[in-house]
């Protein structure tokens, strides 16, 4: 046996690992000593070593790294994305408080600074740029029991990740989130059980709740507001863009983009957001929905850049594979939409893994009998597994 030591990068198919730069018992590697296969085998060996030795002269039997190949674990994404979504679960909260402090001040008429809500929000549009993943896992899993402030948060993350998509600059996509926190504070001097009524509507009380967003401009003008690009997400984010929007039925080009995207990322977190009068949907079901509104309701350019995105199948959801294990999404494929990056929690017989797996199911298109994909979308909690589990 003659030993050469190489960076575990440096090791090419048909070499024989002898030795590593740590125990073997300190790996997943189940046997002491293997050739190496392929590209695969070697970034396998990359997430548990540095460096590895090889045997130049080895003659022997072909004894091979055996693991499940369609189950390569990314641990590094995994615990980066963790930390993400912990420190921006402080500040999710912490953003959701101060839009109920400063709504409550607003609706009893008492002083106020609007500008807490932007140092609120700043840290989430922080969060967006340093793992997107990780805030749209937290606007889909982490929803407190005021809907009103939670919806206000969750739309910030929302629009920050589609603005970052577009390319907004700075001072564009923090006007686009407060905006967003703050588009139903008129609602703050509505009645408390008209918000709340699990029952339909009469026109009456539909014309009350129209009124919100002529109430908000009023009140956040008094206390000195005077962007436009806030003042017109409050103002316009019901509008659409076949002009059967209120309050003025604006169509098209006339709603001011950042009102088209905070309309666009309302319905969506509405749609998957529990409600007094509704059950929440699927992201899937959400995505599909608002596709079909595409020309309609909202501008279609828009809503392809908004799935773009934030993908068909959002971070943080709950799918069945067609492998019938449980997984979630823990990242997207930017170009394989329907193919994101998933951590399997449960096998096929729907019992929890001790250690999860994580799996990229763009790379699961070998062959019809290695090809894996999503078979639909679970809501939250089926076969009692909760999502935030595997984030928190």
């Amino acid at each position: 046996m003659r030993l050469v030591e190489m960076p575990v990068m440096n090791v090419l198919p048909g070499m024989f690992v002898a030795e590593l730069d740590r125990p073997w018992l300190e790996t997943p590697f189940a046997v002491q000593g293997f050739v190496v296969r392929d590209d695969d085998d070697v970034l396998y060996m990359s997430r548990y070593v540095e460096r590895v030795y090889v045997d130049v002269e080895y003659r022997g039997s072909d004894i091979f790294l055996h693991y499940d190949r369609k189950a390569v674990g990314h641990r590094k994404d995994t615990l980066e994305l963790k930390a993400q979504f912990d420190q921006g679960a402080v500040h999710f909260e912490a953003a959701a408080d101060t839009l109920d402090r400063v709504f409550n001040s607003l609706a009893d008429h008492r002083n106020t600074d609007i500008e807490q809500v932007r140092n609120a929000v700043d840290p989430l549009i922080q969060g967006v740029f340093s793992n997107k993943n990780a805030m749209a896992a937290l606007a889909r899993l982490k929803k407190k029991s005021n809907y009103r402030y939670s919806h206000g948060v969750s739309m910030a993350v929302w629009a920050a990740i589609l603005g970052q998509h577009l390319g907004l600059q700075k001072d564009e996509l923090e006007n686009l989130v407060v905006g967003c926190a703050m588009c139903d504070v008129g609602m703050a001097r509505l009645p408390e059980e008209l918000l709340n009524s699990p029952d339909e509507l009469d026109a009456r009380n539909r014309r009350l709740i129209s009124a919100h967003t002529r109430i908000g401009v009023e009140m956040v003008k008094s206390y000195g507001e005077d962007s436009f690009d806030i003042l017109s997400i409050i103002d316009n984010h019901h509008e659409r863009h076949d002009g059967s929007g209120y309050p003025r039925g604006l169509s098209g080009a006339s709603i001011p983009l950042p009102a088209r995207i905070a309309g666009l990322v309302d319905t969506y977190d509405a749609m998957i957001s529990d409600r007094p009068y509704a059950p929440a949907r699927t992201s899937f079901e959400a995505i599909l929905e608002i596709i079909d509104m595409a020309d309609n309701l909202f501008q279609k350019a828009l809503v392809e850049q908004f799935v773009q995105a934030i993908g068909m199948f959002p971070v943080g959801t709950l799918v069945e594979l067609s492998s019938d294990e449980v997984a979630i999404v823990i990242a997207q494929n930017e170009t394989r939409r329907l193919r994101p990056e998933v951590l399997v929690v449960m096998d096929a017989g729907k019992n929890l893994l001790t250690q999860p797996l994580a799996m990229d199911l763009a790379e699961m298109t070998g062959g019809q009998r290695d090809a894996i994909w999503i078979k639909r979308e679970l809501p939250r909690g089926t076969y009692g597994v909760n999502n935030e589990d595997y984030f928190i």
